[in-house]
């Protein structure tokens, strides 16, 4: 079994989620994650050898270092959702360098933020963190707020700051996705021809994807279908949500699916709606990183460890996760995403 913190901190949910049995998509058929992913998986792709040494720098640093998971900090909340509204819990936070220091401090693989926090400190940090430029944000100042994902500067940039990746967020089902996604899609091929790796945030975005006072932003089969078409343009890890329900297609009626990924390729169990999300990132051969969601201050490290937990066991690489890190004093933020990481780096927490 687990470490006893772990259990403790899953309390009464522990029996079920450390020892459910997936019995939809099958263990032996997922690309796990493990020291070797960058030979095992990507030294077979098209990524040239830059690409594949910003990999490895990223998969080789922190807690995390050589097992194949990440725990990256991203804080780009200052933009896509306010600096007021992300800082005011802890205003530390409206200096840069503070939070290149808690993804250090908390022995993060990485830290993920604007062209503006991570080019504040380049020089000082690039070499001692891997750094995820994100290359576009939703802009929340224009009224009435709007939801669109605008280039906030260019790959060649972040590639001068020193850069080991670039991440980017592309609404699917959005009026505005088609042309989010080929504007991701070049700024991809730009970062692989430099060398660095790519990080997509899959969301989903659609006020018809409410149905009937049931919210499917997070179904399963819809936040699957949007990691597929992140693979598609060549995105080496994807990013997101936890899966909350399942059902997206048939409520909204539009697209395509199949009665088979309802009876057979997925179940209520959240492991198993997880899983369905990595077998749409090529069974795992691009990694899965689910995100950590809001902070609600009590119960942030509890809802932390169960989705590191539901990640880790449905063959997920790891958690990117900001708020619940840093909307609280630094030493509890660190103490925090240790216990993420405490997860994947235990060895009885297995595929399920």
């Amino acid at each position: 079994m687990a470490q006893k913190n772990i259990q403790t901190l899953l309390g009464s949910q522990a029996d079920f989620l450390l020892n459910h049995k997936c019995k939809t998509i099958d263990k032996s058929m997922i690309h796990a994650p493990g020291s070797d992913v960058v030979d095992r998986i990507f030294s077979q792709t098209n990524r040239n050898p830059q690409v594949l040494k910003s990999l490895q720098q990223l998969y080789g640093n922190g807690r995390l270092a050589n097992t194949g998971y990440v725990s990256i900090l991203p804080v780009d909340q200052g933009i896509e959702h306010s600096a007021g509204a992300s800082f005011a819990p802890n205003p530390i936070y409206f200096d840069s360098e503070k939070i290149v220091q808690l993804a250090i401090a908390g022995g993060c693989n990485a830290v993920a933020s604007t062209f503006g926090v991570l080019g504040m400190h380049s020089r000082k940090y690039a070499h001692k963190i891997p750094f995820i430029v994100k290359l576009n944000h939703n802009e929340f100042l224009s009224y009435p707020n709007k939801y669109d994902q605008l280039m906030f500067g260019s790959v060649d940039d972040a590639w001068n700051m020193g850069a080991t990746a670039v991440g980017a967020t592309i609404y699917f089902g959005s009026p505005e996705s088609g042309r989010q996604l080929m504007e991701v899609a070049a700024a991809f091929e730009r970062a692989h021809e430099l060398g660095l790796a790519t990080i997509l945030w899959c969301y989903t975005r659609n006020n018809a994807f409410k149905v009937d006072g049931v919210d499917y932003h997070s179904s399963a089969d819809l936040t699957a279908q949007a990691n597929h078409l992140g693979v598609t343009i060549q995105a080496d890890i994807i990013k997101q949500k936890l899966p909350t329900n399942n059902g997206g297609f048939n409520a909204t009626k539009h697209g395509k699916t199949h009665p088979k990924v309802y009876s057979e390729l997925s179940s209520n169990h959240p492991i198993d709606l997880t899983r369905y999300q990595v077998a749409n990132c090529f069974m795992g051969r691009a990694g899965l990183i689910n995100s950590g969601g809001e902070s609600k201050g009590q119960g942030d490290v509890e809802e932390a460890v169960f989705t590191a937990v539901v990640n880790k066991r449905a063959g997920g690489s790891g958690l990117i996760l900001g708020r619940k890190a840093f909307q609280k004093p630094m030493n509890e933020g660190i103490v925090l995403l240790n216990a993420v990481q405490d997860v994947y780096l235990d060895r009885t927490i297995e595929l399920a």
